[in-house]
């Protein structure tokens, strides 16, 4: 019988499968793992934030080299109230992913600027008309279409920039929701890489996912502007549009990726339904590969799918919090429900984002002065 090029192969080299041939890499380098990648660089042009307890100690250590900046605390501000919330906020970036890749795969186990044409459970075209085989193959290829599911969307322009003097800045500031409401919910992010270097976002929780960059950019630099700050040079400048769970049938959704291939990353809707974080995700299951007995397709598959529905059952919560925020809000009015919920207790905060929420929790985020008229709100969360 003929051996297969590889052990796996892994079909886009975003962050769900750079974290999974990282992590076959450190604990089961006797794999052969091929990465493959349309892009000339694994991990696109994109920064990672986390919170600290989103992640166990351990696996903070085995993702450390990606991490390029750490904060003990950020803050939040909103029309009437600002915080400091004292958990760690951190940020990975491609590039260091990208290097990390290059560090442990073999040469020609990396394979970017490659188009992928077709993929089967045992095989991957490239667009050069090359036919890699394995025993098992990991689709990650980004989002793809989702009709079983309800979407809302966060969509975003972050540009990277030097100042003149010094921002002032010590920590990250996550929502900064005193601007201008546009589109739905809006708000600034900006992280502190340096005294006088940035990331400013401009930040979107929409009903579409239409995305006009040169007017965020524009926005973007009327904040920086707003609060004093000279861009003496735009260094980068990062886009995207992520989505946001509101509802929907993640079987179905999981049926319509192909059998036999483990889909990754959100091509299994793997990423938080609030925030559209997918790190914390991808890094889990990247762990529940690199645990896996063996590494057949049929295994494979099937451990990534039953991980994908407990991922989503387990934010049947969070869910309805964006059925009141996307369906029982008016565009307007929707910056009010985040305020209300940066009022409660920061372990609350705290576990709601790692996904350990308790009933307690629940409870006492659902009751209180309502952010929004109650009949709308629970409307929005009997619709379905």
């Amino acid at each position: 019988m003929t051996q297969p090029d590889f052990d796996l192969i892994l079909a886009g080299g975003g962050l769900a499968n750079g974290l999974i041939a990282l992590r076959l890499a450190q604990v089961r380098p006797d794999l052969r793992v091929a990465l493959v990648e349309a892009g000339e660089h694994f991990g696109g042009n994109h920064t990672w934030s986390f919170f600290a307890s989103d992640l166990t100690p351990a696996q903070h250590d085995w993702i450390a080299p990606l991490v390029a900046h750490r904060w003990q605390r950020y803050t939040v501000r909103f029309p009437t109230h600002s915080r400091t919330l004292h958990n760690g906020y951190y940020s990975a970036t491609s590039p260091l992913l990208h290097a990390a890749l290059c560090d442990v795969l073999p040469a020609n186990c990396r394979f970017t600027g490659v188009p992928i044409v077709h993929v089967t459970p045992d095989s991957v075209t490239l667009g050069d008309q090359r036919v890699l085989s394995a025993h098992a193959v990991v689709d990650g290829r980004g989002q793809g279409g989702a009709p079983a599911l309800d979407l809302g969307w966060q969509k975003f322009v972050g540009l990277e920039v030097e100042l003149a003097e010094p921002h002032g800045l010590n920590d990250p500031i996550i929502m900064d929701a005193t601007v201008d409401q546009h589109d739905g919910y809006r708000f600034v992010y900006t992280l502190p890489f340096g005294p006088t270097s940035c990331l400013i976002y401009d930040t979107y929780y929409t009903d579409g996912p239409e995305l006009s960059a040169a007017t965020l950019e524009q926005r973007t630099h009327a904040y920086a502007a707003s609060q004093g700050w000279r861009i003496a040079r735009t260094l980068r400048t990062e886009k995207g549009v992520l989505p946001i769970a509101i509802g929907g049938d993640i079987t179905a959704h999981l049926a319509s990726r192909a059998a036999g291939i483990a889909p990754s990353g959100m091509n299994a809707a793997l990423f938080n339904a609030v925030t559209g974080y997918s790190l914390p995700h991808a890094v889990r299951v990247a762990d529940l590969v690199a645990t896996l007995p063996e590494l057949s397709g049929a295994t494979l598959d099937r451990a990534i799918r039953d991980h994908a529905r407990q991922s989503w059952q387990d934010q049947a919560f969070l869910r309805v919090l964006n059925k009141m925020l996307f369906r029982g809000a008016r565009p307007d009015e929707r910056w009010r429900i985040l305020d209300r919920f940066y009022k409660l207790d920061a372990s609350l905060i705290e576990r709601f984002y790692a996904g350990h929420t308790n009933w307690r929790d629940k409870v006492r985020i659902l009751t209180g002065k309502p952010p929004i008229p109650i009949h709308r709100g629970l409307a929005a969360i009997l619709r379905g």
